[in-house]
């Protein structure tokens, strides 16, 4: 299954960003972000579907909460950046 990962800048975004999903009805999953994503530090991401990913950012958008970045799985389990 193919699904997105919405880096968020702090747990608490995380945090936010997950209930303005689950408010809409959409499967948010927070979690920390992998060492190959995260970047400085430690990042939290929100796993969502990949059909739920643009509805996601146009709530996430409403909401004034901008993802850090988005990521998709690969095949071989690896994470790519995803450029909006």
């Amino acid at each position: 299954m193919i699904y997105y990962l919405i880096v968020c800048r702090s747990l608490t975004y995380a945090q936010r960003t997950a209930a303005v999903l689950e408010r809409a009805g959409i499967t948010a999953r927070i979690l920390r972000a992998p060492k190959s994503i995260a970047g400085e530090g430690c990042s939290y991401a929100v796993k969502v579907s990949e059909r739920r990913l643009a509805q996601s950012l146009v709530l996430l958008k409403r909401a004034d909460l901008p993802p850090k970045g988005v990521f998709i799985t690969e095949a071989d389990g690896s994470y790519r950046e995803v450029w909006l």
